[in-house]
Formats: C-alpha cells, structure tokens, sequence
C-alpha cells in the first residue's frame, strides 16, 4: 500500500486534464502511442460522445505503474514499482457530479490550471470538492508553451482566489516558444529535453546555468521559508543555520501536502510532452499513499450515533464504498467501489448497509478506461468494479456481514435545468423506461419523473450539455427515439412576511365524520436554511399520534408551491394551535387541515419568485469585449468585474439561467469564434416582476417540478 497513488485529475475544461492523463499512461509504458483530444483517440475519453465533442463527460479510472526516476541521475527503483491508479475527471461543470464522488474516494489530486488563464471559475469549483473531502492536491501549471503564459501569475492567483499554501517545486525553463524542459527546485537540477525527440523521451539532467542559478535559488530559499513556517524539522535546521538536504526537504514537503497545510506547484507543458516525467515523479514523491491519510470515519449500522475508525489493512473485515454505476453492452451492470479495508474475493458475499440486502459478487475486475480485466481479489487502497450487485447505487456501503459499517456518501447538486421528453413510437415507449432508469441510476445529478399535473415525462438535469448527452445516449446506447421539448428553469418559490393561517376540515356524512383544525405561523428563514417544521403544540389540544400527518400535509404545500406550482424553500412554518375530536377526527382529515392552513397563511406572506442565477465567465479577444458585454446586459446579467490578461479579456458576470439558453453559439457568433465562455450555479435571486408576469402568463410552471 505505501507503493499505491489513488489520484485524480480535476480542472476547468480545456486546461489539458486528459493531454495530462495521456502522457502519463505514456511514459509509465501503459501506452506506446500518445493520443491527442482533437484527434479523438485517448484512452480514457473513450465515450463516442466524448470523441465527437472532445471533452470528457464521464470519469475514467485506469492503473499504470512507475518503475523509473530522477534524482540527479537516472536510476531504477528499489523492489517493486509505484503502482498509480489515476481517475481522469470532466472539467465542464455540467458534470460536476463525476468530480463530486471521485474526490470522495481519492487519496490526492493533480489540480491542472492553464499557465494562460490560470484560475478558472470550474478551478475554483473543483477546488472546494477537493478541500470539502481533505483531498491532498498538487498543482500543475500547463500550457507553458502558449503565448502569453505566466507560471508566476498562475501561482499567485491560486494563493489569491483559493487561498491556498502554494510554493513552486518544479519550475519551467523559459515560456511560449523559448520552453526548454524545466528546474528541480529541491535538488537544484535542470531537466533539459532534447527537440529532435518529438515524444519527450529524451532528456538530460545538468547542472544549472548562472541564470537558472539565481531564479532557482531564489524559490528554493521561499519554498524553505514556507516549509519551515509549518514544519519543526525544517525549521529548527534554518534556525541553526545547517545544511538542508534534497531528501529531508522532500519528506517535510510530503508532510505537508499530505496534511493539507503546502500545495506544491509544477510547471510544465503536457502538450509539449516538458516537464511529465517530473511530474509523476512530484506525485509519488508528495501525494499520500493509502496509508498516509487519517482513517476513514463510519458509522455502525445499529447506531449511527457512534462512529467506527476503518483503518487499511488487508487482513481485517471487508469495507468498501461503491462510488459510480456504468452500464456496460457486455457485462451489464458495473459498480465501481473503492477499498477501504480488508479484501474482496470473487464469488464472496458481502452486506449493503444502506439496504440490508446481502450481495454476491459474482466477478472482481480491474478498470482500464472501458477495458476490464478479471482478477480473483482485490485488496485495501484499490479501486476496482464488481459484477453481480443489484440493489447498489452510488454512495451504498458494502462490507462484510461480521462487521456491518455505513461510510458517509458523496452529496450532489440538485438539478436547475429540465425538459419535457416524450418516445416518438410506442417501441420507443417500452424501452425508454428502462434506459431512462439506467442513466438515472448512473448519474445522481439527472432525474425523471412524470409531472402529476400535466403527465408528461419530465427530465432534469445541471445543464444544456448535460440533457443534451442524455438524450444523444438514448439514442446511440439504448435505440430510443425521442421528442424533447423547451428546456424549462427550476424555479423556487419563497415568501417574505411573517404570517398565520387557521385551517378546518370538517366533513359530516351520516355516520362517523371527519374533524381536523390546525393552526401554523409561517416565517421567512434564513437563504440556504431550507424548511423547518416546529411542533410547539402543548397541553395534548392536538393528540401527538396526528402531528406527523400535519407535518406530511405541511411539507406537501412545500412541495407544490402556491404562487406557480413550483417548490417552496427558506421558510419555517410552527404549528401552535388546533383542535380535535373524540371521535371524527384521524389522521386524513389532519393532513387536510394543515394544508388549508398553510395556504391561508400563504396568502399574506408576501410570496415570490426566485430563479437560479449562474457565475459566467466568459474569455474574449479585447476588440469583442463591448459586443459582449451590451449582449450580457440584454440578458439582466451583471458585471462583477473585468480582468485584463494579454491579448484577451476575461468578464465574470452574474446571469439567469433562463437568459443563457443557447449562449454558446450568440458568443461565437459575437466574437468570429474565438471567445469562449464557462458557467457554474451560484445563486437564486427573486424574478423581476415584468418576468414573473410572463412566467405565470406561460404556464411554465407545469413544466418543472425538481
């Protein structure tokens, strides 16, 4: 396990994740020809979606080796090679989910940001998830080799808009076109390539020039300083005035990244094919192994108050948290898992916590990209698939039977984007069913569900591009034509006084009857507090047997909203009085009670609109800059601010989701094709009333309910 690197690769699209993945599978030997993006012919965008696009929508897990490395001089390792299962993640954040559960099991990642653009909205959104699940990190800068990179740029934005402890490690030789290999900050080496070797095999270890000398000794003395803030070793060395040597300057930066307190940084050029061979090195020399990280916390399943350390070690109980489902033509249903402790053999029989359901796994296999291969077991620290559980789904725990444990789940964005889909023919009817259950089952971020006011078939999902794959995948995979209509926002709905409502449901009909009265305040609640339900009903005037069904008629109002039809949030609702009767009175008639009551206070509420507003980022040439921005002020969008780089100028807004439908082609369109333009969700902010208006005079409402 201590030769074992579970990494990810997570940036903004376009910031070379999968040129990065490439050249490493290449010079580990996994590959002996380089695939390129454009060419559609990598290994790990394997999708025909993601070859006809050339991005990549779905992560990809697959495993190399490294059995060489640079210390001053080329030598082989000692014992077995480094084993480095890599997961290659999306960058657009439609498909923030994939980033979202591969950060929940990885031990480190490889943060790439373009030595151009340096932090990107999506830099900063794959970031949190990073940070949000204590996900060590280094940091590659690529795209040294463009005009207008500036690697100490990069790493100043990373200390400015992420907050985060980088100090360079690895620093490249030159820029653009003068890019000649790259300098070993901690051994004080320059790693020269040889540009008659078009692969980046070749390349020679010298000592550095009076030039490199003095820009590498300068980032050597401020990644020392930086260290020894945090590091007693180091600090009691610079303290002495001794020596410090390449291998204990390593170790403390290894401690470092490994706690979360140093981001080392890497420049280099994986288009270029300078710099990867130190960049793998950087990966094993700093990113944990599955023994550096602290303990994974459970939960016991008869107790989920008490909490369990699950350490890795192959010898005790299995435990493993299954991460990602994938429909495979060949083999069916795949649950990709990671292995927390213990190990898995085929044909075993394991317990899903989540369900109580025994599983057996009928097949072990390990994942390359969309190739697998069959092994008897698999062991703590691996990521792995298995063939034969049927009631998993992402986030369910799997251990063994003598030692039931529950890990905590990834969490995933709700959806902001939905339209109606219908089958054109009623083969297209039969199958859809199923296949929508499928994409459903492999992507927590897209749902489906049929609308009860309309009937029709709706599905949702985190953006155009996303329903737009959806729908390409039912066609192409499952043979389902389909008709789609207007991609419709999810709206939400929100109130801003403090109001009461009284609610009576009294019903006589000969025999026994029905009574029910309820009485609730309704108050605005904090943005982001979701809904809360009090109870302070005292003296028994309502039987506590009736007060889940008030709370299960109040939280149905929630659910359908009173202004348009679509989910209520922020708001806290009391239920403080009522009455009963000996004998009408059940459970039926309290349920209708308290939603009579919650729509009488609701009518004084002050009720309102709130659309989902999206961060946008959009990267233009100069001379496009007021197209653009007169183009952003028709859509209600405002400007954040503007920043200058060389030769372009990037504009962050803030825009409705509703006014960014078809964006992509108006912004090529504006600019002849060369500005680009990147969104992510950030808010929901109240509709205009000229819009609310058009909104209720449309009827959108029966369109979405997420």
């Amino acid at each position: 396990m201590e030769r074992t690197r579970n990494i990810g690769i997570a940036a903004h699209i376009d910031a070379g994740k999968t040129t990065t993945t490439e050249r490493i599978l290449f010079y580990t030997g996994l590959i002996h020809r380089m695939g390129e993006v454009h060419d559609g012919n990598t290994v790990t965008d394997w999708m025909n979606q993601e070859k006809e696009r050339g991005i990549t929508i779905t992560s990809a897990a697959i495993t190399c080796f490294w059995t060489q490395r640079r210390d001053g001089v080329l030598k082989n390792f000692e014992g077995m090679p480094f084993r480095i299962n890599i997961i290659d993640t999306p960058g657009h954040v439609d498909f923030t989910a994939e980033v979202e559960r591969s950060m929940r099991i990885l031990d480190g990642a490889v943060a790439v940001f373009c030595g151009v653009a340096g932090v990107q909205p999506q830099s900063e959104t794959v970031w949190r998830q990073a940070t949000k699940y204590k996900v060590p990190r280094i940091a590659f800068v690529n795209k040294m080799d463009r005009v207008g990179a500036d690697f100490d740029n990069a790493v100043e934005e990373m200390r400015c808009k992420l907050g985060a402890y980088a100090y360079p490690v690895i620093i490249p030789i030159g820029s653009e076109d003068e890019l000649k290999g790259v300098i070993d900050v901690v051994s004080q080496k320059a790693i020269v390539y040889d540009d008659s070797d078009p692969m980046g095999v070749e390349y020679s270890v010298t000592d550095l020039t009076e030039e490199q000398e003095i820009r590498a000794q300068s980032v050597l003395d401020q990644l020392i300083a930086a260290v020894a803030n945090k590091d007693n070793t180091i600090a009691e060395l610079v303290i002495e005035d001794r020596p410090i040597e390449p291998a204990v300057l390593k170790a403390a930066i290894r401690r470092l990244t490994c706690g979360l307190e140093l981001v080392p940084v890497i420049g280099g050029s994986a288009f270029k094919k300078k710099g990867m061979q130190p960049l793998v090195d950087a990966i094993i020399d700093y990113l944990p192994s599955p023994l550096d990280i602290p303990p994974m916390e459970g939960h016991l399943e008869d107790n989920l108050d008490k909490s369990v350390q699950i350490a890795p070690e192959d010898g005790k109980e299995f435990c493993g948290l299954a991460f990602k489902l994938w429909t495979d033509p060949f083999v069916g249903k795949l649950v990709f898992f990671r292995v927390y402790r213990g190990t898995l053999k085929k044909g075993s029989t394991v317990i899903n916590t989540a369900t109580g359901k025994k599983e057996r796994i009928s097949r072990v296999l390990m994942i390359q990209a969309n190739k697998r291969t069959d092994v008897d077991a698999i062991y703590s620290g691996d990521i792995a698939a298995i063939v034969g559980a049927r009631k998993v789904a992402t986030g369910h725990t799997l251990c063994s039977q003598k030692a039931p444990v529950m890990l905590e789940p990834p969490t995933f964005p709700e959806p902001v984007i939905s339209l109606a889909i219908e089958p054109r023919t009623t083969a297209d009817r039969e199958k859809m069913s199923e296949a929508l259950q499928r994409l459903s089952d492999e992507d927590p971020t897209f749902k489906c569900y049929t609308n009860d006011e309309t009937g029709q078939l709706i599905i949702a999902g985190m953006g155009e591009l996303h329903l737009e794959i959806i729908r390409d995948r039912l066609l192409k995979e499952f043979k389902v034509d389909a008709n789609a209509g207007t991609p419709q926002i999810a709206y939400r709905e929100t109130i801003t006084q403090s109001t009461k409502g009284e609610g009576k449901f009294v019903r006589q009909s000969g025999g026994k009857g029905q009574y029910g009265h309820v009485i609730i305040i309704m108050e605005p609640n904090e943005t982001g507090k979701g809904l809360e339900i009090e109870n302070k009903i005292v003296g028994g005037v309502i039987p506590k047997e009736f007060i889940p069904a008030i709370i299960s008629g109040l939280k149905e109002s929630v659910a359908g909203g009173v202004l348009a039809g679509y989910p209520m949030v922020d708001l806290k609702l009391t239920i403080i009085d009522g009455s009963a009767h000996d004998v009408d009175s059940n459970e039926l008639a309290f349920k209708m009670a308290a939603i009579f009551a919650f729509k009488d206070a609701a009518k004084d509420a002050g009720m309102i609109l709130l659309e989902p507003v999206m961060k946008v980022e959009v990267s233009t040439p100069e001379e496009y800059q007021g197209d653009i921005l007169g183009d952003i002020n028709r859509r209600r969008g405002k400007i954040v601010n503007i920043d200058s780089k060389p030769q372009i100028a990037l504009i962050n807004t803030e825009v409705p989701l509703s006014e960014m439908f078809g964006y992509s082609t108006i912004v090529r369109s504006l600019s002849k094709g060369r500005a680009s333009y990147s969104m992510e969700p950030l808010k929901f902010e109240q509709v205009p009333e000229n819009i609310l208006a058009t909104i209720l005079d449309t009827g959108q409402s029966y369109a979405v309910r997420v």
